[in-house]
Parts: structure tokens; sequence; C-alpha cells
């Protein structure tokens, strides 16, 4: 890690080299937390048109039912 990288905090900037183990292992955690949240928001993204596409397969198969 270089001693110039900072990160800014509620309109702080901190650098990380001064920050402690416990600060760094907490922003670490929040980091991670963020990931895990993209993720999440990818798979729904997958999920929700992935649903549309069955939607739509079933409304026409329906719409074949009627003919």
């Amino acid at each position: 890690m270089s001693d110039d990288q900072t990160i800014t905090i509620d309109g702080k900037t901190y650098k990380l080299a001064d920050l402690s183990e416990q600060a760094r292992a907490q922003l670490a955690n929040i980091r991670f937390c963020d990931e895990r949240i993209q993720q999440l928001r990818n798979e729904l993204a997958v999920s929700d048109t992935a649903r549309m596409g069955y939607s739509n397969a079933l409304k026409r198969e329906l719409d074949k039912a009627k003919a």
C-alpha cells in the first residue's frame, strides 16, 4: 500500500497509512459489503430480465391456446 493513498469519509480525507489496524479492518468490511451489494444487484437484474422473458413466453403460449 502506498503511503499517499487516501480515503474520504463524510467529507474528510484520511491517509490509509495513518489508519489503525482496526479502522483498516472496518474499511475492508465495508468494501466487502459494497462488493456483495453490487453482486446482488447484478443477480437481481439478471433474474428480472429472465422473469420478463418467461412472462413473455407465457403470454405467447396463452395466446396460442386462444387461437
